[in-house]
């Protein structure tokens, strides 16, 4: 059973570079483990899918080679995608800063791929483990399904998040099996965890949710925050975990907007004899006002807070530091962060520099994209690349 080439992993970028080489006329071949195709896009963006962004820029993404991206998100963009999509009459909405979501079902997306891949006469097994892959003129692929054959190999496996939906290291495995370097793994786009007493304040304020600004070291994100039992969450802390690592301290401002301190001391002024609490309420979740107050100040009117007093509050309320002790892991990471050394692979043609005709695209590659639509914009746009080659 003798392929032009086959793609391992039926997901965003290896169904996107299957219909792209099939409509090359090229004969191709797609194997996946899981019993049915695109499980990350059926549950992301919960069911409706963030397929794309309208301002997709290299600046989202981590790399350690941070150019390695630039080619292929210029050469197709998500406007492209858009462009595809709008012809089966997708129907979408943007929500904040510029990210695209289905209106009806993540169903939509991976419908309008495997119509892609059915005009470009693209055969998909799933349910199909690959056992062994051997190198001689071309490739040998031992599978769950049989013995095949192909001239080129593409390797669009993804990460190691989300376990329950199949994914595994294999991509990193067989890449080290011919000799390419795999950068270090970690979970991305994460929830953070806490511990001690930080643990039992989080517990108590679990469900309670706000807008933040979160910093790391290096940059910093605004957007909803949500407490949970085991630490944080929301999209703030999932953009912020990208550039986190492990024993750095991250600060988090509850009041964005405005100067807490010039506020508190403006409610004095005016002589406000309303707790500072029930102020505060009126901008922040009670519950949340009250745990803070109790760890970091006195509750008392506003007109009765020293200049001293008002100070430490505010740096509590807008330059709160901690230390989280990890993170939900790949349990609940969107992304996986690093993977296949993007030195080892041609930004062009996705395929490695030391092996011929091997190819390798998306989440399995050490480049992540920010939360909004930028990971699967990189799975569009290496995967139709890739396509122009295999």
């Amino acid at each position: 059973m003798k392929y032009d080439c086959i793609i391992i992993g039926a997901g965003a970028s290896g169904l996107m570079a299957a219909a792209t080489a099939g409509y090359r006329g090229r004969k191709i071949l797609v194997l996946d483990s899981a019993n049915k195709v695109g499980k990350k896009i059926l549950m992301s963006g919960g069911g409706r899918c963030n397929f794309t962004n309208y301002y997709v820029e290299p600046e989202s993404y981590t790399s350690n080679n941070p150019h390695f991206c630039k080619s292929a998100l210029s050469r197709y963009t998500s406007y492209d995608f858009i462009e595809m999509v709008s012809k089966y009459k997708l129907e979408y909405h943007e929500r904040a800063n510029g990210q695209l979501f289905c209106d009806n079902r993540s169903n939509d997306i991976l419908d309008i791929l495997l119509s892609e891949c059915e005009k470009a006469d693209v055969k998909i097994i799933t349910n199909c483990k690959v056992d062994r892959v051997e190198k001689n003129d071309g490739f040998i692929l031992d599978t769950t399904s049989g013995q095949f054959t192909c001239d080129s190999l593409l390797v669009a496996t993804g990460g190691l998040s989300i376990p329950i939906l199949g994914a595994t290291g294999f991509g990193y495995q067989l890449a080290k099996q011919f000799g390419l370097r795999v950068t270090a793994t970690h979970a991305a786009l994460v929830p953070y965890t806490f511990s001690g007493k930080w643990l039992d304040i989080t517990k108590n304020l679990s469900g309670i949710s706000m807008e933040v600004e979160i910093s790391t070291n290096s940059t910093s994100f605004q957007g909803p925050l949500l407490f949970t039992h085991r630490g944080i969450s929301g999209p703030a802390v999932l953009q912020s975990s990208n550039y986190w690592k492990l024993g750095e301290e991250i600060t988090i401002n509850f009041f964005p907007t405005q100067s807490l301190e010039g506020t508190i001391q403006k409610w004095r002024e005016e002589g406000k004899k309303r707790k500072l609490s029930n102020l505060l309420a009126e901008e922040l979740p009670k519950q949340f006002v009250n745990t803070w107050l109790q760890l970091f100040g006195e509750d008392k009117p506003a007109n009765q807070y020293s200049d001293k007093e008002i100070k430490l509050i505010a740096e509590q309320f807008q330059q709160w530091k901690i230390t989280p002790a990890g993170t939900e892991g790949y349990r609940k990471a969107e992304v996986t962060q690093g993977g296949i050394d993007t030195d080892e692979i041609s930004s062009k043609t996705f395929e490695a520099q030391k092996v011929s005709n091997l190819f390798f695209t998306g989440e399995v590659l050490d480049v992540t994209g920010q939360l909004g639509g930028f990971n699967f914009q990189w799975a569009w746009s290496s995967g139709y690349c890739a396509g122009q080659y295999i």
